[in-house]
C-alpha cells in the first residue's frame, strides 16, 4: 500500500514540477516583452504631453461650430475596450469588463463596444453588447497602423451620427505593480473657458487645423492607451506567474515533505516486522 502511494506522489510531484517549468518560462517571457513595450511606452507618454500643451492651446481658440465640440444627436455611447489576446494575465480583462459593466449601467441598449483584443470578444459575446467591430491579434508592442485602423472606424460612426460619444477604456500602466482600469472621454472635446492663447499665433488660420489637430490628438490618445494595456497586460501576467511559480513550489514542498513521511513509516513497518519475525523465532 505504502509502495502505490509514493508512486502517485511521485508522479503528482513530476507534474508540478513541469508545470513549474513552464510558469517560469512564461513569466521570463513576460517580462522580456514588458521590457520591450516600455521603450514604446515611455515615448508615448513624451510625445503626449507635448503634444497636449499644443493641443489645448488649438481648442482653447477655436471650438464654436466644430461638430468634435458641439456634437450630434446621436444618443449612442461608443467604447473603445482594450482587452488582451491571450489569458492567464490574473484579474486583467475581468476588471476592464467590469468596469465597462460598471460605467454602461442601464444604458446597455445605447452603448456600442469596438472591442480590442480575442479575450475580450469573448466576454462582450457573452454579455449580449453590440459590438461595431472587433480587433483582434494586436501585436505586443502596438503599431501606427493598428492606431489608425481604430481610429477610422470610431472617427467614422462618430461623423455618420451613429454614435454622439466616444469613449476609450483601458488598463493604464503606472508601474510593474500597479495599473489602473481608466476611462477616457475622446468625444465631444470640451473647450476650457480658463485657457489662454496670448502666446500662440497659428497659421494659415485656426480654422484649417483644428480638425486636423483633434484627429492627431485622438489617434496619440488611442495609441498611449494600446502601449499602456500592452504593457500593463505582460505585467499583470508576469506577477500571475510569479505567483503561480510560488504556489507549484509550494505544492512540492507539501507532497515531498508527504512522501518523505510515507518512506519513513514504511521503512520502520518493514523494521518492525523484521525485528518480530527475528524476535518470534527465539
Amino acid at each position: 500500500m505504502a509502495g502505490a502511494g509514493l508512486i502517485t506522489i511521485r508522479r503528482r510531484m513530476k507534474s508540478v514540477t513541469n508545470t513549474l517549468k513552464i510558469t517560469k518560462a512564461m513569466g521570463l517571457v513576460a517580462t522580456s516583452k514588458l521590457r520591450k513595450v516600455r521603450v514604446s511606452l515611455n515615448s508615448a507618454e513624451i510625445f503626449s504631453k507635448r503634444y497636449a500643451s499644443i493641443f489645448e492651446a488649438v481648442r482653447n481658440a477655436y471650438a464654436e461650430s466644430s461638430v468634435f465640440v458641439t456634437g450630434n444627436k446621436s444618443s449612442k455611447k461608443l467604447y473603445i475596450v482594450i482587452t488582451s489576446e491571450s489569458g492567464l494575465c490574473g484579474g486583467y480583462n475581468a476588471s476592464v469588463v467590469n468596469k465597462v459593466s460598471e460605467i454602461t449601467g442601464n444604458d446597455k441598449a445605447d452603448s456600442l463596444i469596438l472591442v480590442v483584443g480575442q479575450k475580450g470578444r469573448g466576454y462582450f459575446n457573452r454579455l449580449k453588447y453590440e459590438t461595431a467591430a472587433e480587433y483582434v491579434e494586436v501585436s505586443d508592442v502596438p503599431s501606427l497602423k493598428e492606431t489608425n485602423e481604430i481610429f477610422s472606424k470610431a472617427i467614422s460612426l462618430y461623423l455618420n451620427g451613429e454614435v454622439g460619444e466616444v469613449n476609450i477604456v483601458f488598463t493604464k500602466f503606472i508601474s510593474s505593480v500597479k495599473q489602473v482600469i481608466t476611462v477616457d472621454k475622446l468625444l465631444p472635446i470640451e473647450k476650457n473657458e480658463k485657457g489662454t492663447v496670448e502666446d500662440f499665433v497659428f497659421e494659415p488660420s485656426i480654422e484649417s487645423i483644428f480638425d486636423y489637430a483633434v484627429k492627431e490628438n485622438i489617434k496619440n490618445k488611442i495609441y498611449y492607451a494600446l502601449t499602456s494595456a500592452k504593457a500593463s497586460e505582460h505585467s499583470s501576467r508576469m506577477t500571475a506567474m510569479d505567483n503561480a511559480s510560488e504556489n507549484a513550489n509550494d505544492i512540492l514542498d507539501k507532497l515531498a515533505l508527504k512522501y518523505n513521511r510515507i518512506r519513513q513509516f514504511s521503512i520502520t513497518q518493514e523494521i518492525t516486522e523484521i525485528v518480530g519475525g527475528a524476535e518470534a523465532q527465539r
